[in-house]
C-alpha cells in the first residue's frame, strides 16, 4: 500500500445526506422567518388601528377647540350677529326716531355685549315716557318698547311763568304746552311736583275716581295728602280725603249729588255731609 492515504471521495450517499441536512436547516430558518413575519404582521395590525384612533382624536379635538374659537368670535366680536335695526313700539306723541336718537344704540355692536340697562335709562330719561323695557331681538335686532305719560292734569304757572304743564298720576311734569288743555282739571297747589306728598295724593285720586266723575272736575286742591278736594263744572265742592274706599265714596257721592247743597264731604263715606 501506498504510505499516502488517498482521500476519501463523497459518496453519492454522503451527498445527499448533507443536501437533505442543508434543506432541513433552511426549513427551520424559513419556519422562524414565517413565524417572526406572523408575529410582526398581528402586532403591526393591533397597532395600525390604535393609531388611526389617535389620530382621529386629535383631529376631533382640534377641530371642536376651532368650533368654539369660531363661535365666541362670531357671537361676541363679530358684526354678524351685531345691531342692523332698532325698533320702536308705543310711541305716540314722542317721535321713534327721537327715541332712537336717545338710545343710541351703536350700529353692528354684537348683541350678546349690548348693555340693555345704560339703553333703558336714556330712554326712561325722556320727558313724555313713564316705562322703557329694552330686548334684544335675534339676530340683528334691537326691541325698544315705551309706554307714554299720560296727562291726568295739568297746572298753569301765570303771569311770567313759563307756561302751562301737564301732569301724570304720578305727579310727574313732563311737558309745557302753549293753551290750556281741555277735558283736564287744573291743580291748585302750591307746589307741583312727583317729590311733594299732597301732589301725589291729588294726582292718585284722580287716577281712581270713575271716568264719568273725572269729566266733571275743573280744579283739584288740597292742603295735606288726606285733605284732597274737587270742584265740579256745576260749582260744587267735592271734599273726598284720600285715594282709599274709592267705589264706595262714588256710589255715596253720586246719591249726595241729588240732593241740593255746596258742599259735599265723602272723606267718610260711612258719615257724609252736605252744607
Amino acid at each position: 500500500m501506498n504510505a499516502t492515504r488517498e482521500r476519501r471521495r463523497p459518496s453519492e450517499e454522503d451527498e445527499r445526506g448533507r443536501a437533505a441536512l442543508a434543506r432541513e436547516r433552511r426549513g427551520r430558518r424559513s419556519e422562524e422567518e414565517r413565524r417572526r413575519t406572523r408575529t410582526q404582521t398581528k402586532q403591526s395590525v393591533r397597532t395600525r388601528p390604535d393609531r388611526h384612533k389617535e389620530i382621529r382624536r386629535r383631529w376631533v379635538a382640534l377641530l371642536s377647540v376651532l368650533t368654539v374659537v369660531a363661535g365666541v368670535y362670531l357671537v361676541y366680536f363679530s358684526s354678524m350677529l351685531g345691531v342692523h335695526e332698532v325698533t320702536v313700539s308705543g310711541a305716540r306723541t314722542v317721535s321713534a326716531d327721537q327715541i332712537r336718537e336717545k338710545a343710541a344704540v351703536p350700529a353692528d355692536k354684537p348683541l350678546v355685549r349690548l348693555d340693555t340697562d345704560e339703553i333703558r335709562d336714556r330712554v326712561a330719561a325722556m320727558p313724555g315716557i313713564a316705562t322703557v323695557e329694552v330686548s334684544r331681538s335675534w339676530p340683528n335686532t334691537v326691541e325698544i318698547t315705551v309706554t307714554e305719560r299720560a296727562a291726568i292734569a295739568f297746572f298753569d304757572s301765570g303771569p311770567g311763568g313759563d307756561g302751562v304743564h301737564l301732569v301724570d298720576g304720578g305727579g310727574v311734569v313732563y311737558k309745557t304746552v302753549r293753551d290750556r288743555p281741555q277735558g283736564l282739571p287744573e291743580l291748585k297747589l302750591p307746589k307741583v311736583s312727583a317729590d311733594d306728598p299732597v301732589t301725589r295724593a291729588v294726582t292718585a285720586v284722580l287716577g281712581v275716581i270713575p271716568e264719568q266723575l273725572l269729566r266733571q272736575v275743573t280744579t283739584a286742591t288740597a292742603q295735606t295728602p288726606a285733605s284732597v278736594e274737587f270742584t265740579l263744572t256745576n260749582g260744587k265742592i267735592v271734599r273726598w280725603g284720600t285715594a282709599e274706599q274709592t267705589d264706595r265714596k262714588a256710589k255715596v257721592l253720586a246719591a249726595l249729588l241729588s240732593q241740593p247743597g255746596k258742599i259735599y264731604d265723602v272723606a267718610a263715606p260711612e258719615l257724609p255731609t252736605i252744607s
